[in-house]
């Protein structure tokens, strides 16, 4: 008798219907342009007369030129999901103005690329002082040349000198009068 009780639960089960799921597609929320791209810039430029450089037969007048500086482009920095609603961080407009971010890894890193640079800095003086001193005794080096050099160039000629007088000297000298017994004259010289 059991089975027959199951029947008809089945059929009731047959007949209820299966609810549809429907999607209804939400709306995003309303933004502000400028929360999602970055306006274009414009500058205007005030242009005098000028004759134009590529045809000589041609004037222009004096007019107003403007000029795209910055095109308009995509606001990439992160935004934070308010109530229903998307604003932008704070954050500067550019990147590039932005601080760094700072950390341990980074903050060490910094401390120890200044202790780098001092260091260098340090041997930099260093190197340039001992730079100072040897172009000092360089110089000091060529002055002591040239001295010797001089020096050289006397003795050189001091011992041609002497070298001369010597072989004078050994050479006997003639005389002049032939010795005689005579007495000489009072009154000559």
């Amino acid at each position: 008798m059991k089975p027959y009780y199951l029947i008809p639960l089945l059929f009731l089960s047959a007949c209820s219907s299966t609810p549809k799921l429907t999607l209804h597609p939400q709306q995003p929320p309303a933004t502000e342009a400028s929360g999602i791209r970055y306006p274009e810039v414009l500058h205007a430029y005030h242009v005098g007369r000028y004759a134009d450089p590529n045809d000589d037969l041609i004037m222009h007048e004096q007019h107003v030129v403007y000029r795209v500086e910055e095109n308009t482009r995509w606001d990439l920095r992160p935004a934070t999901v308010g109530s229903n609603a998307f604003t932008t961080s704070s954050m500067p407009r550019d990147a590039a103005f932005s601080p760094a971010p700072i950390n341990d890894d980074i903050l060490a890193e910094v401390n120890s690329q200044r202790l780098a640079t001092t260091e260098i800095m340090m041997q930099s003086r260093i190197l340039s002082a001992a730079l100072a001193q040897f172009q000092a005794a360089l110089s000091q080096t060529k002055t002591n040349l040239q001295e010797t050099a001089m020096l050289r160039s006397a003795v050189i000629q001091m011992k041609n000198r002497l070298d001369a007088l010597e072989t004078t000297r050994v050479r006997p000298v003639a005389p002049s009068k032939p010795p005689t017994n005579e007495p000489s004259d009072s009154l000559s010289p």
